[in-house]
């Protein structure tokens, strides 16, 4: 049986990723591939768990890019892995290059630390295709859902997101094979139009 393909969805909150996927996900099902549809951090029991520790709870910063990755390990073991080996198609809602953005980009850890941490947790498994959703910053903070409570990455300055955006473009930069950037500031029609056609190009 042929391997599934790993489809990652990144960029900064706000930028429409997460509202998409399930859109395209639908567009791959249309096509006959049976899809998983998962996010990072969690995706598993242990790994919801562990969100809510990141999402709400004060750490040292190495002590969050270990239970990012400890998430990670789960996820794969657990979901990502299995799926792929069934023929199945992953999407998830971020993945590593998250971890770099947010962790190495806009909190400033070490980048020779996670790439460590990404040698040991999945050393022969990349996404076969990121779709990395960038909007500036005005854009990305005015979408996010003012009615209900920020947790501690959304509630982050500016200068964090520039960060972490310009660290998530310099990874699309780094490994140009596999990411595809999305213009997530046009309409949400057009946006989608684009993944139609990638939809139907894979």
């Amino acid at each position: 049986m042929a391997r599934g393909k790993f489809i990652t969805f990144e960029g900064i909150d706000g930028a429409g990723k997460s509202t998409h996927l399930t859109r395209f996900a639908e567009l791959l099902a249309a096509r006959g591939r049976t899809v998983i549809t998962t996010r990072e951090p969690g995706g598993t029991a242990l790994g919801e768990k562990l969100r809510e520790l990141l999402l709400h709870e004060t750490m040292h910063l190495e002590t969050e890019a270990l239970l990012m990755f400890a998430a990670r390990r789960e996820h794969l073991a657990q979901i990502i892995e299995p799926a792929l080996g069934r023929g199945d198609w992953v999407i998830s809602d971020r993945f590593t290059d998250a971890t770099f953005a947010y962790q190495g980009g806009g909190r400033k850890l070490d980048r020779q630390k996670l790439a460590a941490l990404e040698q040991w947790v999945h050393p022969h498994l990349q996404p076969d295709l990121t779709l990395l959703f960038d909007v500036p910053l005005d854009v990305a903070r005015a979408r996010l859902d003012a009615s209900r409570e920020l947790d501690r990455f959304e509630q982050e300055k500016a200068d964090f997101f520039e960060a972490t955006r310009a660290e998530y473009l310099r990874r699309a930069s780094e490994f140009p094979e596999r990411f595809r950037i999305i213009d997530s500031t046009r309409p949400f029609a057009e946006v989608h139009d684009e993944l139609k056609k990638l939809a139907a190009s894979l």
